[in-house]
């Protein structure tokens, strides 16, 4: 019993110790703190879960009682977190990973056995440190140093979403059930039909948080994490309609979440979510975009509110109106571009594809005339229905969800949509001339 007295605060202490010489010796800048910071998030998550894994399957368990997590000791889980996701980013931060993950390897296979008093292997442990280096480590210092050297940013915002997914459906609701008891019966219990609409409405709430953090990646050019926000200003997909929405999603998905588990503690948690994000969050956002955006951010917020969504989408006044471009002599085409015109989408011309200014088209073409890129087939009808109203542009933000907007696509293609090569009309000639005049006001909204 000594020894283990001994073992379970080593466990803690060891690698709080080499995290914190660590960091005293790097003085990481904000970058890397980002980075540490996404790599312990994503090993708290993982290393959990991992370990519910290992229970079942038989390749560790904890003999021991008291400041148990989901039967693993909160200082091992700790321990485990900082070393992994903490000390090793630090330590390493330029060497390439894999060197790392079978360092880490190998000292693992060292230390666990000496544990013995603690922790408790079985025959097949190997197997769940194997999946813990593969799915916990490499991803963590991954993350990390991408995040610290600025690379590899739509990799690093889709795991972000995994994470936040992680937080919010498992290890929050795993922690409120081992402090206030409950657990995950009431949803394995209920009818599978009921089950699926559950989830079908889970979707729905957990839709404009994810497209927020693809808008942030794909338009903005950076993650929701501070120390790596958008270079831009976003105001497009979901912040066209609501500036808050993924704060607005991770409550409304905590909320509805504890009610699929039968736990007003979980449900507590969305209500939570919303105190913190209009207190603490939204002071602290705001000051930190009104000196990064200034007058743009205050013309946004002034027109764009932070829960209640707006039914049509916002447009800065100065900024041209985006072109959706469709060529006038395919028929399903044309048919597209008046279904647009006739529905009065805001900020957005209906222009002939035989009229774009730099080269021949092959697919319907969305150009936001923001300064970011232009989009093709599904994905740039997508982007054009967000500029209808709140109920399309849910749609469409599912639509340009990675894999579905490429599903949808090749769907298209075999049902005869596919491209087709649309030649500009001659600069000068008489086909412009008539042409290009009505084109440039159709669909166009002036509100």
């Amino acid at each position: 019993m000594a020894t283990a007295e001994w073992i379970r605060p080593l466990m803690l202490y060891l690698p709080i110790a080499a995290a914190g010489g660590a960091w005293a010796l790097r003085r990481p800048g904000p970058r890397l703190r980002a980075g540490v910071l996404l790599s312990a998030a994503w090993c708290l998550v993982t290393l959990a879960a991992l370990h519910a894994v290992a229970q079942r399957a038989g390749w560790w368990s904890f003999p021991v009682r008291g400041g148990l997590f989901l039967g693993m000791p909160v200082e091992a889980l700790v321990g485990w977190v900082v070393l992994w996701g903490v000390a090793l980013p630090l330590v390493l931060p330029r060497i390439h990973p894999l060197p790392a993950v079978l360092a880490a390897g190998w000292l693992d296979l060292m230390l666990m056995p000496l544990c013995a008093p603690v922790l408790r292997l079985g025959r097949d442990w190997w197997v769940g440190e194997a999946v813990a280096l593969g799915a916990c480590l490499l991803p963590a210092l991954l993350l990390a140093r991408w995040t610290a050297e600025d690379r590899r940013l739509y990799p690093r915002a889709a795991m972000q979403a995994v994470l936040s997914g992680g937080l919010v459906l498992w290890l929050i609701p795993s922690a409120v059930f081992a402090q206030v008891g409950g657990g995950w019966g009431t949803l394995l219990g209920r009818p599978l039909s009921a089950t699926l609409a559950w989830a079908q409405i889970l979707a729905f709430a957990a839709l404009p948080g994810l497209s927020a953090t693809q808008e942030f990646a794909t338009r903005g050019g950076g993650t929701p994490i501070p120390y790596d926000p958008p270079r831009r200003l976003v105001h497009s997909g979901p912040y066209a309609y609501v500036a808050n929405p993924m704060q607005l999603s991770a409550a409304l998905t905590l909320t509805l979440w504890g009610g699929l588990l039968g736990s007003g503690w979980v449900m507590l948690g969305g209500a939570m979510t919303v105190c913190y994000s209009a207190g603490l969050a939204a002071w602290d956002e705001d000051a930190d975009l009104t000196a990064r955006f200034g007058t743009r951010w205050a013309e946004y917020r002034g027109a764009v509110r932070p829960w209640l969504p707006r039914w049509r989408p916002y447009r800065p006044e100065d900024l041209p109106p985006a072109k959706l471009y469709v060529a006038a002599e395919c028929g399903p085409c044309a048919q597209v571009g008046a279904w647009m015109t006739r529905r009065g989408a805001r900020g957005l011309a209906v222009v002939p594809a035989e009229a774009h200014p730099a080269r021949d088209l092959r697919r319907i073409t969305y150009d936001p005339a923001d300064g970011g890129t232009e989009q093709e087939g599904v994905a740039a009808l997508a982007r054009a229905l967000e500029h209808v109203h709140a109920g399309w542009a849910l749609a469409a933000m599912a639509l340009r969800l990675p894999g579905v907007t490429q599903t949808v696509q090749v769907l298209v293609d075999a049902s005869g949509g596919g491209p087709r090569l649309v030649r500009r009309w001659s600069v000068g000639g008489s086909d412009a001339a008539a042409c290009a005049v009505p084109a440039a006001g159709v669909g166009m909204d002036a509100g």
